[in-house]
């Protein structure tokens, strides 16, 4: 069976989650774990910051930042992945057809961007 991220020709160093009482971090790692337990796999380890659950996505977000700045400083070079919590907020069909070829990138012109401007409540 390929693994999950064969079809963009990636292979994880590093991967963080949101964990709190989802399946989002199990769902990431869960196609890993066979190497984690064959021992091909460097060891995953949770941190914990503050009080669980705490599945706020600033978390994993800031992880990702925090371990790509050590990455750099020590010359490495780390494929990170990381996982926002599972919400519903995302459009996962756009998602999908985008990594798919099914849809392209839309680059709105400096006219068009004007009239979105314009349509904005003015904040003071």
């Amino acid at each position: 069976m390929p693994a999950p991220l064969d079809k963009y020709n990636v292979k994880p160093d590093i991967m963080i989650g949101c964990a709190g009482g989802g399946s989002n971090l199990g769902g990431l790692i869960a196609p890993f774990m066979g190497e984690k337990l064959r021992g091909e796999a460097a060891e995953y380890f949770a941190r914990v910051e503050g009080i669980l659950p705490a599945p706020e996505s600033s978390h994993a977000i800031r992880a990702a930042i925090d371990e790509a700045v050590r990455c750099r400083e020590a010359g490495q070079e780390k494929t990170i992945v990381f996982g926002l919590t599972g919400t519903g907020y995302f459009d996962m069909t756009a998602y999908e057809k985008f990594h798919d070829g099914e849809m392209s990138d839309y680059v709105p012109t400096d006219e068009e961007l004007a009239v979105y401007r314009s349509k904005l409540p003015k904040v003071e």
